[in-house]
């Protein structure tokens, strides 16, 4: 079983967000027959199966292994990932467009960026998968408490001195055998515990250094 996997059939998709598959994908994180989920979610096992059947069509859920129950032979399933995530891919037409309109300090950019950030990746994993490759990437999380806006308006600036700087250091547009790397930089406030129903105006919201 993958930890994530990213979905990006609009027919899966849609599969994944039907609430009660949705609760037997959650379900399946352990290999389980039709019979054993059916009296877990309170559905009938024929019902399950149906569902099940829609699942393992879409690679959603896999066989694992299979036992003798009596007179019949149960086939044990199990979700093919502990997560989802779906990609824009799947709404292609209406997919997010970040360079329609840049904006370093709007958060629907931010969300753009990291909308194409999913896709991108979700497509980079599923190519490396078939071609048995390992996929290069880094990923850097953390967290920073400002004082003030002020310090908030330093930090990006600083940060977007120095990324650039790098980017200026290393990037070779002449080499032949070298390879193009994005880099996406975000901040954005830290989510509370319980959020406030009001909440920060969206331009001050620093956004994204791309390069």
């Amino acid at each position: 079983m993958l930890d994530v996997t990213v979905i990006e059939n609009p027919e899966a998709a849609a599969a994944s967000l039907d609430p009660m598959r949705a609760r037997l994908l959650a379900e399946l994180a352990e290999p389980m027959s039709a019979t054993a989920l059916a009296a877990r979610v309170g559905l009938p096992r024929q019902k399950v199966n149906y569902h099940l059947r829609a699942l393992e069509r879409h690679g959603l859920v896999e066989l694992v292994g299979e036992r003798r129950k009596g007179n019949m032979t149960e086939r044990l399933m199990r979700a093919t990932a502990a997560s989802y995530v779906i990609s824009p891919l799947a709404l292609a037409s209406v997919q997010p467009d970040p360079d329609r309109h840049r904006d370093a300090l709007s958060a629907r950019w931010l969300l753009a960026l990291a909308a194409r950030l999913v896709r991108d990746v979700g497509a980079l994993i599923t190519g490396a998968a078939r071609a048995d490759k390992r996929l290069a990437t880094f990923a850097l999380d953390g967290e920073v408490r400002f004082a003030s806006a002020a310090d908030r308006a330093a930090f990006i600036e600083e940060l977007t001195a120095g990324v650039g700087a790098l980017v200026r250091k290393y990037h070779d547009a002449e080499s032949e055998g070298g390879r193009g790397h994005r880099v996406v930089i975000a901040v954005h406030p830290s989510l509370k515990a319980e959020p406030e129903a009001a909440a920060e105006p969206e331009r001050d919201v620093p956004g994204e250094i791309e390069s």
